[in-house]
């Protein structure tokens, strides 16, 4: 790929990359970064897999930002990895997710390294996005303290 493709795509994807991390969501954009966070996590974490698609633009990121501003019940961290842009980092995170295919976008509760919650694309796309945040704001308010 060139130079200017990637520059391109990176100026593309940081509006997207902003709203989150903007809300609290700290970037794992390595998979050392994925791999050192989750070594070393304790407690609840929600993860964003994120995504360019209209589905993460408009349902998935809104209501992942909605649902941890809304909720009394918080996840003690927030991160999120990019799909199709992080490649590495969101194949490492991925591992973590045992049992579950890779979707884009996702979200997931984990507990330690565990999954409890998983919300795939197909929940997300064609819901509306008070039914997305719903779905997470649910997940927080049972596993998190």
């Amino acid at each position: 790929m060139s130079m200017a493709y990637e520059e391109y795509m990176r100026q593309l994807v940081q509006p997207m990359r902003d709203e989150l991390v903007n809300a609290g969501f700290r970037e794992l954009r390595t998979s050392e970064e994925v791999e050192q966070f989750m070594e070393n996590v304790e407690g609840t974490t929600f993860v964003v897999v994120n995504s360019v698609c209209g589905c993460a633009a408009g349902l998935a990121r809104p209501a992942a930002t909605q649902a941890v501003l809304r909720s009394e019940k918080k996840p003690d961290h927030l991160v999120t990895v990019f799909a199709g842009q992080d490649k590495e980092a969101t194949a490492k995170m991925r591992e973590y997710f045992v049992g579950y295919a890779p979707s884009s976008p996702s979200m997931a509760l984990l507990k330690g390294k565990e999954v409890v919650h998983f919300i795939p694309r197909d929940e997300i796309e064609f819901q509306s996005m008070e039914a997305v945040m719903e779905n997470i704001m649910n997940a927080f308010e049972k596993h998190c303290d």
